[in-house]
């Protein structure tokens, strides 16, 4: 089993566009949100992801569905849901192993975000593959907050009272700090870090390069392969039960649009939080995003 691709960051972070145009590499197998760092066994885990809109579980349902039956209709993630609920006991090792013999032995790529909601989560991925590689995504805390409220109301997550109450620069600051307390643990060159904003806007400069620090061949027709993350089996919404699994906005519209990349634009930390009027963003994330590289 390759030791696997973890591509870490909070939510809101472009994980899905870029982990769908990694795990589209010939020599890679690209997961949805799989969520498998909540606890050492399948039980531990299936008990602690929410069911709401499907976010937590749906990425897990499909890809069972795609690798047990190579399809993933309504039928087939029930008798994943099945498969699920008579292996609880199973080690999140034996889960991996299991997902990566089903994918062919390819190198895993696992993008979720939740993984970065605790370090215990990150700690206990690297506890099950000490060799694992960690590319860092990090994105700008204002562009991310927006994103995040736009996604909770349309998805009418939580309810307009919770959402009013909800801040999502504490969610941003929170998570980037689990990730660099984690990344402190881990050998020399296992980690990558790079801005969302700069890999997009220029994809044939960055690819290669996360390639050539992965091992993994750089020719053309990799890196073609890699532009077209659409072809991937989860770049589209799934059955009734398992929509998600990915970013819903990346899965109605997945294949990259090459000029409004290039056109991405890195705003101000200066001003007012769009969702908190009269108030800027707090020292810690004005300090840790001009550490990250903005301004």
């Amino acid at each position: 089993m390759p030791d696997p691709l973890f591509i870490i960051a909070p939510p809101r972070s472009f994980t899905s566009v870029i982990g769908g145009m990694i795990g589209q590499h010939p020599q890679v197998y690209g997961m949805p949100e799989v969520n498998l760092s909540h606890g050492d066994t399948l039980g531990e885990i299936w008990n602690s992801l929410t069911a709401a809109l499907n976010f937590g579980t749906a990425g897990l349902l499909r890809l069972l569905a795609e690798l047990h039956e190579g399809e993933q209709s309504e039928e087939a993630v029930i008798r994943a849901r099945h498969w699920i609920q008579r292996r609880l006991h199973w080690s999140t090792a034996k889960v991996f192993a299991h997902i990566s013999e089903a994918a062919g032995g390819k190198m895993l790529v696992d993008k979720s975000p939740r993984n970065t909601m605790k370090v215990e989560n990150l700690q206990r991925l690297h506890r099950m593959f000490p060799a694992a590689s960690f590319l860092h995504l990090v994105r700008h805390p204002r562009s991310t907050g927006k994103s995040t409220l736009e996604l909770l109301k349309a998805y009418g997550a939580g309810g307009a009272s919770r959402r009013a109450e909800f801040d999502p620069e504490q969610v941003w600051l929170r998570s980037q700090s689990h990730i660099l307390e984690f990344s402190r643990e881990l050998a020399v060159g296992q980690y990558m870090r790079i801005k969302g904003e700069m890999m997009l806007a220029d994809p044939m400069l960055y690819l290669p390069q996360i390639c050539d620090w992965l091992g993994l061949s750089s020719d053309a027709a990799s890196i073609e392969a890699m532009l077209h993350p659409e072809t991937s089996p989860f770049a589209c919404i799934g059955p009734p039960s398992a929509p998600f699994g990915n970013d819903p906005n990346f899965l109605n519209a997945p294949a990259l649009d090459m000029a409004r990349l290039a056109r991405i634009t890195e705003p101000s930390l200066e001003g007012d939080v769009d969702w908190r009027p009269g108030e800027q963003f707090s020292k810690p994330v004005m300090r840790l995003s001009r550490q990250f590289g903005y301004g």
